[in-house]
């Protein structure tokens, strides 16, 4: 996987039909293919591949790439294959909105990514500009605010995950004694204002709220003052190793508190970093809980272990069900790009890993998840009340 900071990696499964027809062009090679009736369709994935927030990145890659392997293998969209080309944002908005600068100028017709909401919001502006419809598996609920036509999610916002949270641990289990930690990224901020907001329609307020930086490891002091507040539930706002470190270095302070969170906790990632015995527990909101829910999941699965030869997790899932729906609106709309590709995406109902899809103006597609526990290493489905 590449490591530098505008990485690509080319992706060119020409179906069989057409094995002659179109090889791979060199990255940035022909803008004006779009135009055309018979080139490629130019798709940029973009996500980290480097840095702490890289295993996203790389299951967000392998998720669309997997969907795009199929959709060439049946002969493409009306003949034209689908070219992947994958750039590293290294979890960094500046880098972001580099590469978002070089996709408006080198014909690609739509962006899948990325998985980091900062580098999702600083993007924003420049793919709006450049009419590029991007759809981002961020949740941040700043993505929607930006209010660009162009930028749809592949997945729920933190306002979905965090209502569904509060419901359950609230209204089903009773706790009221909660207390919060969260980062001061884009997505700890999006986390803490919507668990807050939910908390506070039911009339609590956090026992305790502190707020870490993104680039911080040592959390005793923050987690020091919640212990002293014997809070019932943590809730932990931030992304996989964050999150991992600090339900480590919370347990080791002696902080027995249910531990709570949204999509980070439920990926191999956090549960590598927190350990097995820590995240034991853990009450997870999220709107694709294991590889195992339904057929369709099995069958996703299955496709991405003889793929990748590894097992598929959410991110996979989002990336799988937000390629499908970008190349379902480009068969659907005869391969237009722009704002006519954008309105194509929205009208879009698809019924996916996720849920069914159906966005409304925002660019929300997915608005509910589901409730799971991590179990003796496992995240499972929590059963209905």
């Amino acid at each position: 996987m590449p490591r530098t900071a505008t990485a690509r990696l080319l992706l060119c499964a020409t179906a069989l039909a057409v094995a002659t027809a179109g090889a791979c062009s060199a990255p940035g090679s022909d803008s004006s293919s779009q135009e055309s009736s018979d080139g490629p369709f130019k798709i940029a994935v973009v996500n980290a591949q480097s840095g702490q927030l890289s295993s996203l990145g790389q299951w967000e890659w392998k998720g669309a790439k997997l969907a795009a392997d199929e959709w060439n293998a049946k002969g493409g969209i009306d003949g034209r294959t689908i070219e992947l080309e994958l750039f590293d944002d290294q979890g960094d908005p500046t880098v972001g909105t580099n590469i978002a600068r070089k996709l408006s100028s080198e014909g690609f017709v739509a962006m899948i990514g990325t998985a980091e909401s900062a580098v999702t919001v600083a993007m924003i502006p420049i793919l709006r500009q450049a009419k590029i419809p991007n759809i981002t598996s961020g949740q941040s609920p700043a993505i929607a605010e930006a209010g660009s036509p162009y930028a749809f999610y592949n997945g729920p916002t933190s306002n979905t995950y965090d209502e569904s949270l509060a419901r359950y641990l609230v209204d089903d289990k009773g706790h009221r004694k909660i207390a919060l930690i969260s980062n001061n990224g884009s997505y700890g901020k999006g986390e803490r204002d919507a668990f807050t907001s939910a908390l506070a329609d039911r009339g609590i307020t956090p026992v305790d709220d502190q707020v870490v930086t993104t680039d911080q490891k040592d959390f005793s002091a923050a987690l020091t003052s919640i212990r002293q507040k014997a809070p019932d539930v943590l809730f932990v706002g931030a992304e996989e190793v964050a999150a991992g470190l600090i339900v480590k270095q919370a347990r080791e302070l002696g902080i027995t508190a249910t531990i709570a969170g949204a999509a980070p906790m439920g990926t191999p990632v956090y549960l590598e970093t927190a350990g097995v015995t820590n995240a034991e527990g853990t009450v997870v909101s999220s709107p694709y809980l294991s590889n195992d829910t339904d057929e369709a999941s099995r069958a996703f699965a299955e496709a991405y272990q003889r793929a990748h030869g590894e097992e598929a997790e959410m991110h996979g899932a989002k990336a799988y069900d937000g390629a499908n729906i970008v190349f379902t609106a480009l068969e659907s709309s005869n391969g237009a790009g722009g704002a006519e590709l954008a309105e194509a995406i929205r009208g879009t109902e698809y019924d996916g890993l996720l849920g069914d899809f159906d966005f409304d103006e925002s660019g929300v597609g997915i608005h509910e998840t589901s409730i799971g526990v991590i179990t003796a290493g496992k995240l499972t489905a929590e059963p209905a009340s």
